[in-house]
C-alpha cells in the first residue's frame, strides 16, 4: 500500500504503550499512516495547556484525519476527552473505529459515544481488518475475541 492515510487514534494516556504497538503493527503490515493524535512521541515542553487550547488542537487534528480510531483499554470509557473526541469525529463525518487493546478483550468497556457512533469495532488481532477499514473497506463488527458481532445500533449508510 503506497498511499498515506491520515488517522487520529483516541486513547487513554496511560495506554500509550498499546498505542505505540498499534502504530508499529500497522507499519509492519504495510499500512502507510500519519497519526494526528497526541501521544508520547509528540509532547512539547510538559506545560499543560488550557482546556480551550486542548479542545481546539484536538478538533483540528481530527479534521485532518480521514479515519478516527479509538483504542479501547480498561479505563478508556472513563475519559471525558475520549468521549468528546468521538463526538467531534462524528460531527465531522469521520469513519469511527474501535479496536480493543491487547489483553483487554474481556474486560474493557466501550465509551458511550463509541457505542453510538462507531462504524466498526474490532479485536486486537484484526490488524489487517483495521488496515482495510482505513483504506475504505466495510468490515463487520467484531466481539472482543474477533468473532463477528451484531452492530449495537442500526445506522443507514448515506452517500453524499
Amino acid at each position: 500500500m503506497s498511499d498515506q492515510h491520515n488517522i487520529f487514534i483516541s486513547h487513554y494516556g496511560k495506554d500509550d504503550e498499546h498505542l505505540q504497538s498499534l502504530k508499529a503493527r500497522l507499519k509492519e503490515n504495510g499500512f502507510n499512516i500519519r497519526n494526528f493524535s497526541v501521544d508520547s512521541t509528540n509532547h512539547k515542553d510538559g506545560r499543560k495547556p488550557s482546556n480551550a487550547v486542548v479542545e481546539r488542537l484536538l478538533r483540528m487534528r481530527i479534521s485532518w484525519s480521514s479515519t478516527f480510531i479509538c483504542l479501547i483499554g480498561p479505563k478508556t470509557h472513563t475519559r471525558e476527552w475520549v468521549n468528546d473526541e468521538i463526538k467531534w469525529a462524528h460531527e465531522q463525518g469521520k469513519k469511527i473505529v474501535g479496536i480493543y487493546a491487547h489483553g483487554y478483550a474481556g474486560t474493557a468497556e466501550l465509551p458511550e459515544n463509541l457505542k453510538e457512533y462507531a462504524s466498526d469495532i474490532i479485536g486486537w488481532n484484526s490488524i489487517e481488518k483495521l488496515g482495510d477499514i482505513i483504506t475504505g473497506e466495510n468490515i463487520p463488527f467484531e466481539n472482543p475475541d474477533g468473532t463477528t458481532a451484531n452492530p449495537m445500533f442500526v445506522r443507514p449508510n448515506i452517500k453524499c
